[in-house]
């Protein structure tokens, strides 16, 4: 987010790819409306990486990304991206939209989401 914040970063649509040395990703329990941490712990090749940053209510970046990624052994990882620490490089193409969005939280769902 200091990123983000530091290049004035509004509605921001981001695809990478690269490698990882460690990453946290993770996957939405609907029934207890929070995300279960699933922890990477080994190189990893970030095969796609997508998500957006938008506005919160009070102009704060939010940062939203989901990545797959590929193991040593050919399968893969995948899930929302809390974390990841790039090693050796990460090649990330940002594309910068005009629009205005902003995340509003949803009680009923647990989640913040886009608002148009």
């Amino acid at each position: 987010m200091s990123f983000a914040r530091g290049n004035n970063l509004g509605v921001t649509q981001f695809t990478a790819i690269g490698a990882f040395r460690k990453a946290t990703l993770g996957y939405f329990d609907r029934e207890r409306r929070d995300y279960v941490k699933i922890p990477i712990h080994e190189q990893v090749e970030v095969l796609a990486l997508n998500g957006n940053i938008t506005l919160s209510k009070d102009s704060e970046p939010k940062i939203h990304a989901h990545v797959i990624l590929g193991r040593r052994d050919g399968s893969v990882r995948g899930g929302h991206l809390f974390e990841g620490e790039v090693w050796p490089t990460l090649e990330l193409v940002l594309s910068e939209s005009p629009d205005h969005l902003q995340r509003k939280f949803v009680p009923e769902i647990g989640l913040a989401l886009i608002q148009v």
